[in-house]
């Protein structure tokens, strides 16, 4: 049987860019130590099972030293001393698949004679935050009298996202890589990006990210996009960052979920913490991180008193069960922005998109999918 050498070092660089369980592929590979150790070599059938194990492209198996990768967007994940290590392949994929989807819409936006977005790109950073938040408030309509009348936050987020995703924005919502429900993205690795467009905005945000991160990171990325600037943001309500862009964004995002104004005639300094923490995320149909990001923010917190509650509510949400992943069509729905999905299946209705090519970016195989994802779009055919 045929072996293939391979250089040990690039096994142990795929298997750290992975970040599979070393014992897990061992498990799998029961030879890995071998060829690690370059005692033994696998036969190429072995080494085509071992890269799409660790999500490898098999060609890098045979470069002369491991590829040197870098996410291909600026990158704003940086906090002030953190070491920020190479990107994973979850987060590479992701991001090269939302690019194709964002190729293929701003062809479809072009042959439809789609207008530019006007609001891409029309501001700066040395606009004024107030301003900026009521601009981006008020062209997607998510003003805080709106909010109020929803039943709970995470009403308000999913119509935070419809709202952005009517306005042109292609907002799309996953917590894996595609629909493969085995790869599993990290919030601790990256919460969201932008990849502004004057025809094709596009938003992602990290959905196995808690939904109280999630209502900040489609803020943040908003005000990105409002910017121009596309970027992969570590966006975190109590984060102070040193990069100029990402702290202004975050300024932004704050002032957008709620208004520092009309904030401090709502807080009542005298009551309870916990109290007012209730009530105003009840009122902004916000998390209760963000209210206390806005208590800090109008001096009602000292930094040391902010960062101590602000740990405090983390470690309450991440002990909250996880919730089930809903509708297989609805979520597909939300994975891929409705926008960009409802377009999808009428350009391939149409015959304008091989339905191979529908497939393709919209991470399925079967053609009775793609029919009750159209139905649930609202697209007959």
């Amino acid at each position: 049987m045929d072996r293939v050498t391979v250089k040990p070092k690039l096994l142990r660089w795929a298997i750290e860019r992975s970040r599979v369980d070393f014992n897990t592929l061992v498990h799998r590979f029961p030879k890995l130590p071998d060829w690690e150790q370059g005692d033994a070599n696998p036969t190429l059938k072995q080494l085509e099972s071992f890269a799409k194990a660790t999500h490898t492209p098999i060609g890098f198996f045979f470069l002369a030293e491991p590829l040197a990768e870098r996410v291909p967007i600026p990158d704003f994940r940086r906090v002030a001393g953190a070491q920020i290590h190479g990107p994973s392949p979850d987060l590479l994929d992701t991001i090269y698949l939302c690019q194709q989807r964002q190729d293929w819409y701003r062809d479809y936006a072009r042959s439809t004679g789609d207008e530019p977005r006007g609001f891409v790109g029309s501001v700066r950073i040395n606009n004024d935050v107030i301003a900026t938040a009521r601009q981006i408030r008020e062209a997607i309509g998510f003003d805080v009298e709106k909010r109020r009348l929803m039943p709970t936050w995470t009403d308000a987020l999913r119509g935070f996202i419809e709202l952005a995703d009517n306005l042109g924005i292609l907002v799309m919502v996953s917590g894996v890589v595609g629909s493969n429900n085995k790869r599993k993205l990290d919030p601790q690795e990256f919460r969201g990006f932008a990849l502004a467009d004057q025809l094709a905005p596009l938003v992602f945000i990290n959905g196995a990210d808690s939904k109280a991160a999630q209502m900040f990171t489609l803020a943040h990325e908003l005000a990105h996009i409002w910017l121009g600037e596309t970027a992969v943001s570590d966006a975190e309500a109590s984060a102070v960052p040193n990069n100029a862009i990402e702290s202004w964004c975050n300024r932004v995002a704050a002032e957008l979920l709620v208004p520092i104004t009309a904030f401090g005639v709502q807080y009542a300094r005298n009551r309870p913490l916990r109290e007012e923490l209730d009530r105003l995320a009840r009122v902004y149909k916000v998390s209760r991180l963000v209210i206390l990001r806005r208590i800090y923010d109008s001096g009602g917190l000292s930094r040391d008193a902010f960062f101590k509650a602000y740990e405090a509510e983390l470690d309450h949400l991440r002990a909250l069960p996880k919730g089930s992943g809903g509708d297989f069509y609805l979520t597909l729905g939300a994975r891929a922005s409705k926008t960009f999905a409802r377009a999808l299946v009428v350009s391939t209705v149409e015959g304008r998109t091989p339905f191979t090519e529908a497939f393709r970016l919209l991470g399925f195989k079967k053609m009775a999918t793609f029919s009750e994802l159209g139905r649930t779009l609202g697209v007959a055919f």
